[in-house]
């Protein structure tokens, strides 16, 4: 799991190792995923059919990611990995929020509290690096629209494989993404020429780092309990910041106010689930006794 994880962690340095823009490197991002996706669900055998009305749905949820993914890189383009990763740990905030409101349940107490501790993380990073202004920002659009799809992905998970759900939303993605770059002129020659160096990094991004290493932690999931994986995919942007300082050096040193920020929303993040898990087990045995 924590190499699956830490494969996640390298998209962010690819994102700044690809030379091209963002919508561009997230179309062939998502066309390379979809290509992988599919093989691996012919190898499996599995049926590929499902509902109409529900293809179209997870077509839908499918700009939401290609949505996510061009925010996100963006945000590294114009300010850098640690900004990005930093403020994408926060996700857990808008969840809080969001959640609630999607299925109409109660405001959680607990998710509230963690909530505010991550706002402060938030107003640290945002104090001590104005500079990236810009950057946090279009990082913060990117957390908020990968806590929407990860929302609206929970309903379909229960009844269908978590890789075929992927496979339709990486369609989705490609097929928006296509309209806008025909429109707006840009899918020209050289959208379809690539540098040598960023054809190699984007099939690294599109089949190991989206198709590979989602298909694997489906079936590592199937062995490890969800408390497990919660805190093995937090130590994503950890991974993600660690490497870009060892790849990128003083591009990606940030100041102690960042760095104190960024550490009270990891901690905040990876709090949640043991007060969650404990309180999980001490209801457990009350409604025992």
């Amino acid at each position: 799991m924590h190499f699956i994880v830490l494969i996640y962690g390298f998209t962010a340095i690819l994102g700044k190792l690809i030379e091209m823009q963002a919508v561009q490197m997230v179309w062939y991002r998502m066309l390379f995923a979809a290509t992988g996706l599919f093989i691996y669900l012919r190898i499996r055998k599995t049926n590929l059919l499902l509902p109409p009305k529900e293809i179209f749905e997870l077509l839908g949820v499918g700009v939401v990611v290609a949505l996510h993914w061009i925010t996100f890189f963006h945000a590294i383009k114009i300010s850098n990995i640690s900004v990005t990763l930093g403020i994408l740990s926060s996700g857990a905030l808008f969840a809080s929020i969001l959640e609630p409101l999607f299925f109409k349940k109660k405001i959680n107490l607990l998710e509230v509290s963690i909530g505010l501790c991550i706002v402060l993380g938030l107003y640290l990073i945002f104090s001590y690096e104005l500079k990236h202004i810009d950057g946090i920002i279009t990082a913060l659009i990117s957390t908020i629209l990968a806590t929407i799809f990860t929302i609206l992905n929970k309903k379909y998970t229960v009844r269908n494989s978590p890789t075929l759900i992927s496979f339709y939303e990486m369609c989705g993605g490609i097929f928006v993404i296509s309209i806008y770059l025909l429109f707006s002129g840009e899918m020209n020659k050289e959208f379809f020429t690539p540098g040598i160096s960023d054809i190699g990094y984007l099939l690294i991004l599109g089949i190991v780092c989206t198709a590979f290493a989602f298909a694997m932690s489906v079936d590592v999931m199937k062995e490890l309990s969800a408390y497990t994986v919660v805190l093995s995919v937090n130590m994503e942007p950890i991974y993600g910041i660690i490497l870009a300082f060892f790849i990128f050096g003083d591009s990606e040193l940030m100041s102690g106010g960042f760095y104190l920020g960024t550490i009270i929303i990891l901690a905040s993040v990876f709090v949640y689930p043991i007060i969650k898990s404990r309180r999980m087990v001490r209801n457990n045995v009350t409604n025992f006794d």
